[in-house]
């Protein structure tokens, strides 16, 4: 059984749209269930969430932050099988049952591949490269499947990092190798690309990521990301 953690803080234009998606686009008995947790949101997150009544969702407070938000729901999970998803990614058709089919086959953790929400030319490229199983081309917006005991076994989320935190832990699982990408497509938005600029936002990502690469702590890279993204 699959339980979806979905961290959220003021997501209400789309986990209404989300839950409603992963509800329409899977197997009831695939799903132990759906938990979300809200980092404190102050618009009509909870209230969207709370009446949502078309499957079992699971609604659990935690303080803000990703990474300690997707452990605290991975902690409260009853599934066997951990699947991570943000607000704003759309699996596809019969996710659940592309995620169990994997697992059958011994792969312990994975990703889809990933689709912007966008036409511009660069963002489709970049969605294309995810196809290509390499650290370099993952990131969070991709999801990620992992068994509860792997994930327990690397200890969950570093809850050092404000960012950047999927990537910490894909690292672990590429340092075990212990990672497949499915090839069904994901669907993301680019909401921050087109509020920053893509040109602008892919610059700054690779900054950060050659920051990391070079030894950067999680306080610097979350100092660097302030600066010049939020």
């Amino acid at each position: 059984m699959i339980s979806i953690i979905i961290p959220v803080l003021n997501e209400a234009n789309n986990i209404g749209k989300l839950l409603l998606h992963l509800t329409e686009n899977s197997s009831p008995e695939n799903i132990s269930e759906i938990i979300v947790v809200d980092g404190g949101s102050t618009d009509r997150t909870v209230e969207i969430i709370t009446s949502f009544t078309l499957t079992d969702v699971k609604l659990i407070s935690s303080k803000k932050g990703r990474a300690k938000q997707m452990n605290v729901g991975a902690e409260a999970s009853t599934g066997t099988i951990l699947y991570f998803l943000h607000a704003d990614s759309f699996p596809p058709k019969d996710f659940d049952q592309f995620i169990l089919d994997k697992i059958q086959k011994g792969h312990e953790a994975g990703c889809f591949r990933m689709q912007f929400d966008s036409n511009h030319w660069w963002l489709k490229f970049a969605g294309w490269f995810t196809k290509f199983n390499l650290k370099v081309c993952r990131g969070g917006d991709q999801s990620l499947f992992i068994t509860k005991a792997l994930f327990n076994a690397i200890g969950g989320y570093n809850e050092n990092y404000t960012i950047y935190e999927d990537n910490i832990l894909i690292g672990e699982l590429y340092k075990r190798n212990i990672f497949t990408v499915i090839n069904k497509k994901i669907t993301t938005s680019a909401r921050l690309y087109k509020k920053v600029g893509v040109w602008k936002l892919q610059y700054h990502y690779l900054v950060i990521y050659l920051k990391r690469w070079l030894g950067a702590s999680a306080e610097e890279m979350l100092s660097y990301y302030k600066k010049n993204i939020v």
